[in-house]
């Protein structure tokens, strides 16, 4: 059981780093509250589940080849961009939007953050090195049940890390001044397109470097 916990810990290791799903995760909280927020992680969390899936079949090599990758970064430029520039344009209607109850479908916050990892060729190389190597260590010593609640474990841990981060831009919503909010929202967006412009660089060096 000491096992199962340790994997719970890593899932939470794994999702709590800055980067593009926590700060769409910050962003929607502090627009639209606590449900917008949890299914961008969610969102995620099913494209992480489609990794590990990949690799446990042993078919997730053909994605890490130089034209899928250039395909994946040119995306992921396209959907961190477009996030980004949304949240800083859409920020200035934070206090509008909380007033009047306007609320963007939900579907639309499971798809950003569903879009954001599955484009996202570092996650691909992520999960390869982390639970392909997991699964090299563990299949000699482990049934396939015990791989399964393990990586259950993972999610878990993911899980509990979304619930967190969407409770925390939720409070935000509730407590914090609309002019931090604002800021925060721009800050998001910024980030966002920060990544994306990274994004935009590596697919330029895979097209013609």
């Amino acid at each position: 059981m000491s096992l199962f916990f340790s994997y719970i810990l890593l899932g939470l290791s794994l999702s709590a780093p800055i980067g593009p799903i926590n700060a769409a995760q910050l962003d929607k909280g502090i627009r639209f509250g606590f449900w917008h927020a949890w299914l961008v992680g969610f969102g995620g969390m099913i494209a992480d589940g489609i990794f590990m899936l990949l690799i446990y079949f042993g078919i997730a090599q053909f994605v890490d080849t130089p034209m899928i990758k250039a395909f994946l970064w040119s995306f992921g430029f396209f959907v961190l961009c477009y996030t980004g520039y949304e949240s800083i344009l859409q920020s200035g209607e934070l206090t509008k939007a909380k007033n009047s109850g306007k609320n963007e479908p939900k579907w639309r916050s499971f798809q950003t953050g569903f879009l954001m990892a599955v484009s996202n060729p570092l996650n691909i190389l992520f999960w390869l090195g982390i639970y392909g190597s997991m699964i090299a260590q563990s299949s000699s010593s482990y049934s396939t049940s015990q791989l399964l609640l393990y990586s259950s474990g993972i999610f878990l841990g993911i899980t509990l890390w979304d619930i967190t981060m969407a409770s925390l831009a939720t409070g935000a919503r509730k407590w914090v001044k609309p002019k931090i909010l604002r800021g925060i929202s721009i800050i998001s967006g910024i980030v966002l397109i920060g990544f994306g412009v990274y994004f935009g660089v590596q697919a330029l060096r895979l097209l013609f470097g």
